[in-house]
């Protein structure tokens, strides 16, 4: 079984390219890697009312999960993301109640939800972190398995026009967008050197 990687959550970063999306920002526990995932807004909304400290007038879906978790002796164990196939990411509930244990699948956006809720942990792997996730450091930001690159050329296409850009274009472009802390942008960018590694 895969090694599972820790993960806190950094933050959530309005998207400037998406619109009606929000990048969730994961940090690796003692490390400098960072898993962005793009959720809609009322996820996003959802996670930022806990972690803002804010109690809304009525209960939203998540908070009435967890009342019937508290209601039901249930206890979320772990959130694990394990996969990511499709543009999307895959997660599991590991869940238990009177000793036994049992496993959902979810959106990672509810999963999340409700971890931070409730406390529970958020786990992914090796492979996810490697293939997934861009390096944050402030001295020297760089994208996961790929050297710092310089620019070319000095007339790229704008960000919305990715498939044009060269390869050492797009790495340049991800290297600024991970300074700026642009971390939506920053996934696309990674999105589109996957795809062209994977095409070669």
């Amino acid at each position: 079984m895969a090694q599972k990687i820790k993960l806190s959550i950094l933050g959530i970063s309005f998207s400037q390219v998406q619109a009606g999306a929000y990048a969730l920002i994961f940090a690796e526990e003692n490390g400098i890697r960072r898993l962005p995932i793009v959720i809609g807004t009322p996820e996003a909304q959802s996670i930022a009312i806990v972690m803002e400290n804010i109690t809304p007038p009525r209960p939203l879906t998540h908070d009435l999960v967890q009342t019937i978790f508290e209601k039901l002796k249930i206890e979320l164990i772990e959130v694990y993301i394990y996969k990511f196939e499709d543009g999307a990411f895959f997660s599991d509930l590991l869940i238990r109640q009177n000793g036994e244990e049992f496993h959902f699948d979810s959106r990672t956006s509810d999963a999340v939800a409700l971890a931070i809720r409730t406390n529970s942990p958020i786990y992914t792997n090796e492979e996810i972190m490697r293939n997934m996730s861009i390096v944050f450091d402030e001295q020297n930001p760089i994208s996961i398995d790929e050297p710092a690159i310089t620019a070319s050329d000095n007339d790229e296409p704008e960000s919305e026009n990715l498939s044009e850009l060269r390869l050492d274009s797009l790495k340049l472009r991800l290297e600024e967008a991970i300074r700026d802390e642009d971390y939506e942008l920053a996934t696309k960018l990674r999105d589109e050197i996957n795809k062209r590694k994977s095409n070669t």
